[in-house]
């Protein structure tokens, strides 16, 4: 393909409108009828003065105004002024909304479109994609007939298949809104399983259909290579474990784990080389091509990343039929600007803003990277390299925003698991076709599909566990500016020539040695200001809770997060191995996802209520680890080192109170009058709701406290006034970056702020230690980021 950047910079300048403009959607219609306006007499100005820079700003104004108008259209049936009132009064709403993903069972959480929503006896028509979030997340198919729609029939169809795209359904519970940039416009808590009301259309129902079968089929395949198979072939990645997701994300390798663009590029060309081979028309190859490419987008499910290439492939297509010459640029601007246009909300996507830029990467930098490496090597293995290098270096400063480190081995890695990428991916999707037509055939090629497959998580497993697999760096925009600035250097130097190359490598060379020369002495500057004292450790595992409290030599645990691997991280660099007193308040993957790192380290474990056979497996597995388990309730004490620590709730008799959120043990750690030195007092929340909250507070008296864990992340499901009674001085809030909940919400963030309660929170500060201070009232606040104190 041709280069032509004609077209990419009005189109950049429109998504930089439009990342502002969804953000202020009240402005959107002043902001367009301003833009169109500027469009007319730009176009005014070029036509009587004949200048192209004039042209090219007019053009860029029309985009960004058709950006602004679609955001005006489309605003107030996404998010209508009506939901934000019905989420700040806490309604119980029943909403009809139709699927957009497939649900797994006992899935946590899926993505649908709310069409009605009916409160108080009235209804609200829109046009809402939300996040709905299950109850406990468990859901059971339940088997019924296909013309008798059963309340709670939850993840499953009529016919007790797990739901696919397309299945109306209704469902009960409370909403939370979201900012007005997030590509969710609500979310939605349900308080009862969702019922199914009707079946999806033809046009997703035999795309359902495939998914299932191949599903079921690959689930016997063994280790990595069957767990990825799904998301290399289809994009199902259901069966892919927290193991192995981590490990592909580590080793920059998670571009793989799902279809990605290159999916669909790889289905067109077989198509039209097929089609060439047997003698078909060009136009008829084209034809099928988009039908084909329809198809797919349907089985793998319309991803931003998907959408783009496909969207791509299609004008590539339309572009050979018409005998243009095709200009990669020019079509991937093309693609963007059109979706754009289509769904502004997509430009605050990090899946699409990654797709674009690893495209764009490979168009503008692969060729140049691959002609300086082939000084070295032969041309093939250049192009190997240059390839991955050109899509990590126009990704990683957004990636940095996810992750706030550097991959050692990411080339190497997808240099080594490229070429098996696309074989799992041709020969799997045609194992998913095969499946339901001549299944025998169907499973061989799963088989085979299975191999390059098995190899892709067994580079992804290998340069996980490699040394230093990860590089740490800044955290935030200083780290992403940084990164870019030495990025545009280094492409400097491998593109340019003479004395601008020379520049560049000398810029390069001092830019990099002062930046890793900063890198290192912020890790020996953390070293060495490593709090001694410190009595709470607020670990990093992404989003779940995970706190550890220290009083003298006895260690205790408040829940386990969701991955042991970052538990067993957190614990190795607090150098502890043995826990005390460990409390699981509630059963949620994200509380106790992570308690294999410390069966058989823990002596004596406080929990509440379970809920189903997979809790007790989980306290049968500690207690075979030499744990006394203890089942607690309201009133229950005990000593933990100088302090005495109380269980406030649930109550011994749960009225109306499932287990679940609502039945978190919350407990409460006080400094007994003998305490030695300062001792700082805590409650810890669990995840329980508003309601839940406010019986708490009406059947208990608190003091103010030092350290409080706010409930659920920071949910907007919560009771002002006991953080009020509370006072705490700092609020521990364990929550995962770019979480998809909203979490922690804009309104708790205030209601703490109004309750004089400082906040520290995982996803910007990482791990945070926190030590008394000689003055009452006020904690010294360390975190793998920064130093404070919060008084």
């Amino acid at each position: 393909m041709n280069l032509d950047l004609r077209l990419s910079l009005p189109v950049a300048a429109a998504w930089l409108v439009t990342v502002f403009v969804i953000g202020m959607p009240a402005w959107a219609p002043a902001v367009a009828i301003a833009l169109w306006l500027a469009t007319g007499a730009l176009i005014a100005g070029a036509l009587l003065s004949q200048q192209r820079f004039l042209a090219s700003v007019a053009l860029g104004c029309a985009l960004a105004a058709l950006c602004s108008t679609s955001v005006a259209v489309h605003a107030e049936s996404r998010q209508p002024l009506a939901l934000a009132e019905l989420a700040a009064k806490h309604t119980t709403v029943t909403a009809i909304a139709t699927t957009t993903s497939a649900v797994k069972d006992s899935a946590d959480f899926f993505q649908a479109t709310i069409t009605t929503l009916e409160a108080d006896g009235e209804s609200i028509q829109l046009e809402s994609p939300a996040l709905i979030f299950t109850e406990r997340g468990g859901f059971a198919a339940v088997d019924a007939e296909p013309d008798e729609p059963q309340p709670g029939l939850d993840a499953s169809d009529a016919d007790g298949e797990p739901w696919g795209i397309g299945v109306t359904f209704a469902v009960t519970g409370t909403l939370a809104s979201t900012s007005p940039g997030d590509g969710r416009a609500v979310l939605l808590f349900a308080t009862d399983p969702p019922e199914w009301r009707a079946d999806p259309g033809w046009q997703f129902d035999w795309a359902n259909q495939l998914r299932r079968n191949f599903a079921v089929a690959t689930s016997t395949l063994p280790g990595g290579g069957g767990e990825l198979l799904g998301g290399l072939a289809i994009g199902d990645t259901s069966a892919v474990s927290d193991d192995l997701d981590a490990a592909m994300k580590t080793s920059s390798l998670s571009h793989l784990t799902a279809v990605s663009g290159a999916n669909c590029a790889i289905v067109v060309g077989l198509i039209m080389a097929l089609g060439g081979r047997v003698g078909a028309q060009r136009t008829l190859r084209i034809g099928l091509s988009i039908l084909v490419l329809l198809a797919f987008v349907v089985v793998v499910t319309p991803d931003p990343s998907v959408l783009r290439a496909a969207l791509m492939a299609t004008f590539v297509l339309i572009a050979l039929g018409s005998g243009r010459p095709i200009r990669g640029m020019a079509v991937l601007s093309l693609a963007t600007i059109a979706l754009l246009v289509f769904d502004p909300w997509l430009s605050r996507n990090f899946a699409f803003v990654l797709s674009v830029f690893a495209t764009a990467g490979l168009l503008l930098f692969a060729e140049p990277l691959a002609q300086f490496l082939e000084r070295w090597m032969p041309r093939s293995l250049s192009l190997v390299i240059a390839v991955p290098l050109a899509a990590q270096l126009a990704c990683q400063p957004v990636l940095l925003l996810l992750q706030p480190s550097l991959p050692t081995y990411g080339v190497i890695a997808n240099v080594l698991a490229a070429p098996a990428a696309p074989i799992a991916t041709v020969v799997g999707l045609a194992a998913c076709v095969a499946l339901s037509v001549i299944p025998v055939l169907g499973l061989a090629l799963m088989w085979v599909a299975w191999v390059p497959s098995a190899w892709v998580a067994a580079v992804a497993d290998f340069f996980a566990e490699a040394p230093w697999a990860r590089i740490p760096w800044w955290e935030g925009w200083v780290g992403v500016l940084t990164l870019g600035v030495l990025t545009v250097l280094l492409l400097a130097a491998l593109v340019t020539s003479g004395v601008w190359r020379t520049h560049a490598l000398t810029s390069l060379a001092i830019a990099s040695t002062l930046a890793l020369a900063v890198v290192a002495g912020s890790a020996v500057s953390a070293a060495l200001t490593w709090p001694r004292d410190w009595q709470f450790a607020q670990c990093d595992v992404g989003q779940g809770d995970a706190v550890i409290m220290r009083n003298g030599e006895e260690v205790a645990l408040i829940d386990t997060g969701a991955e042991p691997d970052l538990l067993k991280a957190c614990l190795d660099r607090l150098s502890i191995d043995h826990i005390d007193l460990l409390v699981l308040t509630h059963f949620d993957h994200d509380h106790v996802g992570g308690t294999d790192a410390v069966v058989g380290r823990a002596d004596v474990v406080l929990v509440g209520p379970s809920g189903s056979p997979s809790d007790e497996a989980l306290l049968d597995s500690l207690a075979a680890g030499g744990a006394q388990v203890h089942s607690v309730s309201a009133g229950d004490r005990g000593q933990f080192g100088e302090q005495q620590w109380r269980v406030l709730w649930p109550p011994a008799q749960l009225s109306g109170i499932d287990p679940g959120n609502d039945a978190s043990v919350v407990v409460e750690f006080l400094p007994r009058s003998d305490c030695l030195r300062h001792c700082l007092s805590s409650v810890f929340l669990g995840d329980l709701g508003e309601s839940a909250q406010a019986r708490l507070a009406a059947a208990s008296t608190f003091r103010q406290v030092d350290v409080v864990k706010v409930s659920h992340h920071g949910s907007g499901d919560q009771y002002p006034a006991l953080y009020a009674e509370l006072q705490a001085t700092l609020g521990l809030i364990g929550v995962g970056a770019d979480n998809g909940y909203g979490h922690p919400t804009a309104s708790a963030l205030a209601m703490l702020d109004d309750a004089g309660t400082a906040v520290a929170r995982s996803d910007l500060n990482g791990l945070v230690l926190v030590s008394p201070t000689r003055q009452p009232g006020v904690v010294a606040v360390w975190s793998s980021g920064t130093g404070s104190s919060a008084g």
